[in-house]
């Protein structure tokens, strides 16, 4: 487990945000100036609904300790690639949803490390860990931040070479993700069956609230199908990677991880359960557009 949270852990989760960085360009971050209202919809559905949904859902629940900090770590998470990938399927607009994922992965790095301390103190009140918050950030500039830079830099310098091996790379991410996710559920195996009853409706439940409140919220503001299935994908499907790897960052040396990553190992599994569906009538929505 040692080797899971010091080396495999960290580096699967940056070569994951490289292969984000494969998919981005300049041109998408221009892109937010020239589509605001979408843009906007997704940031307040992401950082400020989300946070909010997971919160009333850990309180009705009766979700506590680190099991709370969990729920509450994931959903101060980004979206990941696989946001892009299931936007993509249901014919969204990629553009919007590259961008939302980009630019709240970045902010992220500064976000998640203030909102990590306050849920923290909340939910565990003296028992919570002691949280360096730069040093924590830091970390999440250097296996977030850094790599999709990188993959930025190697796009733009061998455009031809990336569009050959950007299917493999998304592939690799994959099945990085998997392993991370049914690794975090076997190293808590009893707490995720103990917590299953409680935990498994939690996060079906905050899946199927955000898709439709994202959908929803852009309706309202009048954007187009394509648009709206983005916001509604980038809302409801969080990063679960990087919340167990931010689970793990504060268990700093320790040789298992926190509690706090099985909200994020449980996710992992129901996003998919929940989010395909909903992706596959939005597929029939954007189609018919």
């Amino acid at each position: 487990m040692d080797s899971l949270l010091q080396v495999f852990l960290p580096l699967s989760l940056a070569f994951i945000m490289f292969s984000l960085g494969l998919g981005l360009k300049v041109g998408d971050f221009v892109r937010v100036v020239r589509q605001p209202v979408g843009f906007l919809a997704g940031v307040v559905a992401q950082m400020v609904l989300l946070p909010l949904v997971a919160y009333l859902l850990v309180t009705a629940f009766g979700v506590t300790g680190e099991l709370a900090v969990g729920v509450m770590i994931l959903s101060v998470c980004p979206g990941g690639v696989t946001s892009n990938m299931m936007t993509r399927l249901a014919g969204g607009n990629l553009a919007l949803s590259i961008s939302l994922t980009g630019i709240v992965s970045l902010a992220s790095v500064v976000t998640v490390p203030l909102w990590v301390v306050f849920w923290a103190g909340l939910f565990m009140g003296e028992a919570a860990p002691e949280i360096d918050i730069t040093s924590l950030g830091i970390a999440m500039f250097a296996i977030t931040a850094v790599p999709v830079f990188l993959g930025m830099i190697f796009r733009s310098l061998a455009p031809a070479l990336v569009a050959r091996i950007e299917r493999v790379v998304s592939g690799i991410a994959a099945v990085l993700f998997v392993v991370i996710i049914v690794g975090a559920l076997a190293s808590f195996w009893d707490v995720f069956i103990a917590n299953l009853v409680t935990l498994g409706p939690l996060l079906a439940v905050m899946v199927a609230m955000l898709l439709a409140v994202g959908w929803g919220m852009a309706m309202l503001l009048g954007l187009k199908v394509r648009d709206r299935a983005a916001v509604s994908v980038e809302a409801g499907l969080q990063n679960g990677t990087l919340g167990i790897a931010v689970a793990g960052l504060i268990v700093g040396g320790s040789d298992a991880l926190s509690a706090m990553a099985l909200p994020s190992g449980v996710y992992g599994i129901l996003m998919y359960v929940i989010g395909l569906p909903a992706v596959l009538w939005m597929r029939r929505l954007t189609r018919g557009a």
